[in-house]
């Protein structure tokens, strides 16, 4: 634990939320140690079950168990924010919207192009804002998208690899002195890796390129309906990931990008991401890992709305001004998004990256500091490996939290 950090984070979120923050990466340790994490990737299985011996994994029908020993041994071994190469509170053009938002017709669904790809690399590198990018938008090529940023852009970057060229790309892009970081949803609810990433993972750790971990469990969904509950949940699936670099090659970069997420359930349980209570979590999924010495990006600044409206705008100005007010590493998502991330809106870049200039702390919502609700791990003791729609603390909580 980062002592200095701890003092700080205190000072901002008060002493009862830092508390429930220590609590949320013990629960997250039972939760690798008793639910465990599906997985049949071999390289993966073989890679903990080096440490069956030991009792520090237990690999038992597919499953991989791991304990706290293991998982602290692994975080000593992951560098931390001192070796890093992204400084705190960095804006990103970050995230990955399969559709362009046609800003002239007010309408979204337009598939991205490769100039598209090359302006949204162009306002990164010449905005003093930004620090650095995603890829913002997807392409089918990926490889050629590696290419198109690195064109555009010298700035730290972060993208998928999931093809032999692309690995290739980013691989050479990585020896030219670029600063990238290689995305991966590594593991799916509930509680299983996803085996479609799986061996791009390995290959790209056993590659050395830093790797960015990131996690969605949903409260109400795949997670208690609490923000312990989601928090302990993101966590666990992010430690599995890290854990598994460090084995398979000690020392390695990680990114600890665990993406908590709600479930409204006036949007039929759909996520929303333009809640207040949704910037906070993420901003407190960062304070923990700032105390646990990890480089982290989580998201803020996102909207609900389908169209760049007054209420859009006012959205992302409250996550940013929460932002500056409590501090964080990295945040994806602040400026061009909108509903579900399907769509990139350019014309809500710049005026977006117009409005964080003179964003302040002051400008952010009254916010109440959540503190630890046992029931969060009830539900999870009591479901395991279920769903959360059901569950009481869902139906008790309705109304209650998450709610603006």
């Amino acid at each position: 634990m980062n002592t200095e950090q701890k003092k700080i984070s205190t000072e901002r979120l008060g002493p009862n939320t830092v508390q429930m923050l220590e609590q949320v990466h013990q629960d997250a340790l039972w939760i690798l140690e008793n639910l465990g994490v599906g997985c049949k990737q071999a390289d993966l299985k073989n890679a903990f079950k080096q440490h069956e011996d030991t009792g520090k994994a237990i690999l038992y029908e597919n499953r991989i168990y791991v304990t706290s020993d293991l998982v602290s041994e692994c975080l000593e071994k992951t560098p931390g924010l001192d070796d890093f190469f992204v400084p705190r509170n960095s804006f990103f053009i970050g995230g990955t919207a399969p559709y362009i938002y046609d800003d002239a017709a007010r309408e979204g669904g337009v598939m991205p192009t490769e100039d598209h790809a090359a302006r949204i690399a162009r306002i990164a590198q010449g905005n003093p804002m930004v620090t650095g990018m995603g890829r913002g938008i997807k392409l089918k090529d990926e490889a050629r998208q590696i290419e198109i940023m690195t064109e555009n852009c010298n700035k730290p970057m972060y993208f998928a690899v999931t093809t032999d060229s692309a690995l290739e790309k980013a691989i050479e892009v990585h020896r030219k002195g670029y600063n990238v970081m290689i995305v991966f949803c590594l593991t799916r609810p509930p509680l299983e890796v996803n085996e479609n990433f799986s061996e791009d993972y390995v290959k790209v750790v056993k590659a050395g390129l830093p790797v960015f971990i990131s996690a969605m469990p949903m409260g109400g969904i795949s997670a208690p309906y609490c923000y312990n509950g989601t928090l302990a949940m993101t966590h666990a699936e992010v430690l599995f990931g890290i854990c598994a670099a460090q084995l398979l090659n000690p020392g390695h970069v990680c990114i600890h990008a665990g993406f908590p997420t709600i479930a409204d359930p006036l949007l039929d349980y759909n996520p929303n991401y333009g809640l207040i209570s949704h910037q906070m979590l993420n901003l407190l999924m960062t304070h923990l890992n700032l105390m646990l010495d990890l480089p982290t990006c989580q998201s803020a600044g996102t909207t609900h709305e389908e169209h760049p409206t007054e209420k859009a705008y006012l959205d992302g100005k409250n996550g940013q001004a929460l932002c500056k007010k409590y501090g964080f590493h990295m945040i994806r998502h602040p400026f061009s998004f909108l509903r579900y991330l399907i769509d990139f809106s350019i014309e809500k870049l710049e005026k977006s990256l117009e409005m964080v200039e003179s964003v302040t702390a002051d400008d952010a919502p009254d916010v109440i500091m959540p503190e630890y609700d046992e029931r969060g791990m009830e539900s999870i003791k009591n479901i395991g490996l279920g769903f959360y729609k059901d569950d009481t603390l869902t139906t008790a909580n309705l109304g209650k939290i998450f709610k603006v």
